[in-house]
């Protein structure tokens, strides 16, 4: 009997909540700022490595002449990516040398030993 006692009190419980009016909570919007620009924003703290810099580069290539901004952020983006995973894949060579700052040779082991990074053979060869 104690134990459909409990049951219909947790139901009454249930439905005096039910029958509560709701709160309604507005959060606070903040000061209006244009789509545009609060995508912008949100897609620069995204970014490691400056935008503007990065277009510069790109329009070096004589067949580029218009990049637009979501290209642009993407071009970025992947260039980081990119940074990313060839550092940590040279600083793998230079843990198993047991040495603590990345060198050319780590880079160039690195290159010689993935496959992904063959098209980059040769390339180190020209910043000595």
């Amino acid at each position: 009997m104690e134990i459909q006692e409990e049951e219909l009190n947790v139901e009454d419980q249930l439905n005096q909540t039910a029958d509560l009016p709701d709160e309604q909570e507005t959060p606070e919007e903040p000061e209006s700022v244009p789509v545009a620009v609060a995508d912008e924003e949100a897609k620069e703290k995204l970014l490691k490595l400056p935008v503007g810099r990065v277009k510069i580069i790109a329009k070096t290539d004589p067949e580029v002449n218009l990049i637009n901004q979501e290209a642009m952020f993407l071009i970025t983006k992947s260039t980081e990516l990119f940074i990313d995973s060839i550092a940590k894949e040279a600083y793998k060579y230079t843990v198993q040398a047991r040495k603590k700052t990345i060198q050319k040779k780590d880079l160039q082991q690195a290159i010689d030993n993935i496959d992904a990074l063959a098209f980059l053979e040769g390339m180190l060869e020209q910043w000595t």
